[in-house]
């Protein structure tokens, strides 16, 4: 069964709509092919560049997340001292990245997390929960910025 853009988007929550088809547009005009799998708890939506996912939307029952794969945070890591109070603690609390602080202690086919500072502190975080943010409308423009530092636009 194939999957559309307004099916997903009728599953977002209604306040979120807007914000997820201007990002959708956002990212379809830089490049990102998007997929759309059915999944347990909903839908999983991936934009992929040059065949790799940059973001992909996570259903969740506390609502619709991002997932953001940072892989160029380190570039552009001044903007993460400047993110709200409550997208800091989601970073601090995620998985820390068992490959980075020890290798042996992860599935070597594991894609490897991601090593930045935030605010003076080093974190090595995992790239599956590092950047996860709920959309709301505190997050939905530092999420933006995210993707838009990751596409160089």
């Amino acid at each position: 069964m194939s999957i559309d853009f307004k099916e997903f988007l009728q599953s977002v929550e209604e306040r979120e709509r807007g914000f997820v088809g201007e990002l959708h547009e956002f990212l379809v005009l830089n490049g990102c092919q998007c997929d759309i799998k059915e999944a347990k708890s909903g839908y999983v939506v991936s934009y992929l560049i040059d065949k790799k996912t940059l973001m992909n939307y996570v259903q969740r029952k506390t609502g619709t997340k991002a997932r953001i794969y940072a892989a160029n945070v380190g570039s552009y890591q001044e903007l993460l001292n400047t993110l709200p109070p409550k997208l800091k603690a989601d970073i601090v609390k995620a998985a820390p990245c068992k490959r980075l602080l020890d290798p042996s202690a992860c599935n070597p086919k594991c894609s490897m997390g991601y090593t930045f500072e935030m605010d003076g502190v080093l974190y090595k975080k995992c790239r599956s929960t590092a950047f996860m943010f709920a959309l709301s409308e505190e997050n939905d423009p530092f999420i933006r910025k995210f993707l838009e530092k990751e596409l160089g636009v």
